[in-house]
């Protein structure tokens, strides 16, 4: 069980991580690395699933 909440913890992290490195780029930024605004947040939980 501890090893768990410590997976659900690590997976948490990552996602914030990456959806506030994310969200602070712009517009522009973001169509250059081939992402929309609204795709944002379904990256940043692909991110946080990968081990």
């Amino acid at each position: 069980m501890l090893i768990t909440l410590v997976r659900l913890f690590r997976s948490w992290r990552r996602y914030n991580q990456s959806l506030n490195e994310l969200s602070r780029l712009g517009d522009r930024e973001l169509a250059d690395i081939g992402i929309s605004r609204s795709d944002i947040q379904t990256i940043a939980w692909r991110e946080a699933h990968r081990v």
